[in-house]
């Protein structure tokens, strides 16, 4: 990140939950909210006007929810660099799976602690993704052995990657972070964290959220 603050757009149809999070942001040294959308639409101009850095978007939203404007802000080149962090109000959202298809780069429940948000907006303005490992549990048995996520698995688009990459590949999928991943391959941090980028890198996701994705379609991750 930059010398200057991190700029966050918030986006949710409720007053009072925007003002909270604005306080909690504004907060932060290192952050700064720079607008409030009640609408997915308002939100997507939003970032466009204030050259957002991340967007905390809300999925349920009147005009457009956060599904299709998360959509329509990844797929604009002119705001390649911003970044979609969803809150749900449970956790575990049914269009979280599609957000993060959508490209989104995580995803938290909106009973997360203050200080547990903060580092989530400054982790995704680093161009990491975020991906709770309750909120990947919660994901995978809910929504990913149910028919309607079954596509075409593509096993061979893994052919690049090495043994130890599938692994870890296979780990990010069940929500470990890297120094969790290291501590159970029995590797140093910086290792993990190596064979997370090359696998990125190989299978052309944009982020760890992505790999997740990428690890369910290939068959290489299962419900369960």
């Amino acid at each position: 990140m930059s010398s200057e603050p991190v700029r966050v757009v918030v986006a949710d149809d409720q007053t009072l939950i925007r003002a909270g999070f604005r306080a909690l942001v504004d907060s932060a040294p290192d952050l700064t909210v720079v607008g409030e959308a009640s609408t997915g639409r308002e939100a997507v101009d939003l970032v466009r006007s204030m050259r957002a850095d991340v967007v905390l978007m809300d999925i349920r939203m009147p005009e457009l929810d956060g599904l299709a404007a998360t959509r329509e802000i990844i797929a604009n080149d002119e705001l390649a660099g911003v970044r979609v962090l969803i809150l749900t109000t449970f956790e575990v959202d049914e269009y979280v799976f599609e957000a993060l298809r959508a490209g989104a780069s995580g995803f938290l429940g909106k009973g997360v602690r203050p200080a547990e948000l903060l580092e989530a907006i400054r982790t995704v303005a680093r161009g990491e993704a975020l991906l709770s490992p309750k909120a990947t549990r919660g994901l995978i048995e809910r929504f990913l052995s149910g028919p309607q996520w079954a596509e075409p698995t593509r096993p061979e688009r893994l052919s690049a990657l090495t043994n130890r990459e599938r692994e870890v590949v296979g780990l990010v999928a069940t929500g470990l972070s890297n120094d969790e991943i290291a501590q159970r391959l029995h590797v140093s941090p910086l290792t993990a964290k190596t064979h997370v980028n090359r696998a990125m890198m190989k299978l052309d996701a944009r982020d760890r959220a992505q790999l997740v994705v990428i690890a369910f379609q290939t068959g290489l991750a299962t419900a369960g």
